[in-house]
């Protein structure tokens, strides 16, 4: 079943209408402008937009999507990743949507999207997205950064400590036992007194520690020489070796970007000097972490907890990753970003992208050189 919706002015209607789709592929929603109201826009490029990955339906419900009046919009809510797969969904579409980084495009998939011109990318970070093979092309990539109104920083740093209050208090379990009949059979753990480890102390990982000193807790940071540097200029410690890092800390929460320099950079010896009493907690991204490498020092007891937010293979579905099995991982799909008011900022700014490239005069463009090939 697909949902089609007439955008007129800002008002939708749904009218649904029959069309196979896989149980992985949720039914798309799709706007058109009646064939009636066209002529309004014969002078202006209409573009046929399709949005990928779209899980909790919020392109559609962001204030700016009434900006695309005039355009044809199809929606995907699925979780597919296959490239031919995936470059069936885009179909036709001259542009594509593309939320954070939540679905590799290789070159499989660009190549087999024969009318696709323009890609708006939320966010800065595109090693998703096989940018030479849409350069190659003559297509068009913008990305965005926070988007107006602000930073999306405080939803991942909200998250983090959800993550750690909820794992060190035991919270999904005994909620979960209280709807089964049962009454209190763990105890928590208190965050005053204890220390936090931040590695990387920017954006995200200066805002966990001023939170943590609030709760009472010693802050200990570690990183590169300018992220330890901005740290004691705010007043917190820096770890005097990576082994006393691990050793020392009771919660280590990671900041770190996903790039070659960051890749496994959190390795099993270091995991193996934390406390068996310690957590680790990642809202950042999997791969700072080899592969497989938390799942074991998790069943190793040091760590003796994990929190998760972030997987080798995104999205995880089918529960495939063995930290999903384990009782002392909590684990969450990638939520970090996931917010009302994030959504608004990423979809204002790529529904301006869209918009600024059908007016002829794209804007925020990361591959210059496809323009020369337009």
């Amino acid at each position: 079943m697909t949902f089609v919706g007439i955008l007129i002015g800002c008002d939708v209607g749904i009218l649904p209408y029959d069309r196979a789709s896989s149980s992985e592929e949720l039914p798309p929603f799709q706007v058109i402008l009646p064939h009636s109201l066209r002529s309004q826009y014969r002078n202006s490029t209409i573009m046929k937009i399709a949005v990928l990955h779209d899980y909790g339906d919020m392109f559609r419900q962001a204030k700016a999507f009434g900006k695309l009046k005039g355009h044809e919009v199809v929606i995907h809510r699925g979780t597919e990743t296959e490239p031919v797969k995936l470059a069936a969904l885009a179909g036709n579409a001259d542009a594509l949507v593309l939320t954070q980084q939540r679905v590799k495009v290789p070159r499989a998939a660009i190549e087999r999207m024969s009318q696709l011109k323009f890609i708006a990318q939320t966010g800065r970070n595109a090693y998703h997205l096989d940018v030479d093979a849409c350069t190659e092309r003559g297509i068009v990539v913008s990305f965005g950064g926070t988007g107006p109104g602000g930073s999306n920083f405080a939803s991942t740093v909200e998250l983090t400590w959800g993550m750690i209050i909820g794992a060190w208090r035991h919270m999904p379990f005994e909620s979960e036992r209280l709807k089964q009949g049962h009454w209190q059979s763990t105890v928590g753990t208190s965050l005053y007194g204890r220390t936090l480890g931040i590695y990387a102390y920017g954006h995200i990982g200066s805002a966990v520690a001023r939170i943590g000193r609030a709760f009472g807790m010693k802050i200990v940071c570690w990183g590169r020489e300018g992220s330890t540097a901005k740290a004691r200029a705010d007043g917190f410690d820096v770890a005097p070796s990576r082994e006393s890092f691990y050793e020392n800390c009771d919660v280590i929460s990671l900041h770190l970007p996903a790039n070659k320099d960051t890749y496994g950079i959190v390795t099993p010896e270091d995991l193996a000097r934390m406390k068996p009493t310690a957590m680790i907690v990642n809202t950042s991204r999997a791969p700072i972490i080899g592969t497989g490498v938390l799942a074991q020092a998790l069943k190793n007891g040091r760590p003796g907890y994990g929190a998760v937010d972030v997987f080798d293979v995104e999205p995880l579905v089918g529960a495939t990753d063995p930290l999903l099995a384990l009782p002392n991982a909590l684990c969450t799909p990638h939520l970090g970003y996931n917010d009302f008011d994030a959504f608004e900022r990423f979809y204002e700014g790529a529904v301006d992208q869209l918009l600024a490239f059908a007016a002829g005069s794209p804007v925020s463009v990361l591959n210059p050189e496809a323009l020369q090939k337009r």
